[in-house]
């Protein structure tokens, strides 16, 4: 059972920065790979960024040069870094892996982008 601890959301204004980390127990295992998901008021879930153990990134083309994942596979911990935020990146933000081909989720941390 993997257990998913996510922080550093908030309020912010547009331009602004936001770090988010997250810490995943439970498990002895490197896990291949973490993201970061979005879901906005109304809208769908949808991938933000992932890393693989490897190091290998993938973004969503919204935020493509603004946001940066990384990780310290050793201990199973993702951040994002959220830089040149815009109201539309307002949402609650998810960290997810999976393990054994079961999906695990964080509980959510509202990021709000607005002056």
């Amino acid at each position: 059972q993997v257990q998913l601890v996510e922080s550093g959301g908030g309020l912010v204004q547009p331009g602004g920065s936001l770090r988010l980390s997250c810490a995943a127990s439970g498990t002895a295992f490197s896990l291949n790979v973490m993201g970061w998901y979005r879901q906005a008021p109304g809208k769908e879930r949808e991938s933000v960024a992932t890393i693989t153990r490897r190091g290998s990134t993938n973004y969503a083309d919204s935020v493509k040069g603004r946001f940066t994942i990384s990780r310290d596979g050793a201990k199973n911990t993702v951040s994002l870094q959220m830089n040149d935020l815009k109201p539309e990146d307002t949402a609650v933000y998810y960290c997810n892996t999976e393990l054994a081909s079961r999906v695990y989720w964080g509980q959510g941390t509202q990021v709000t982008v607005s002056s």
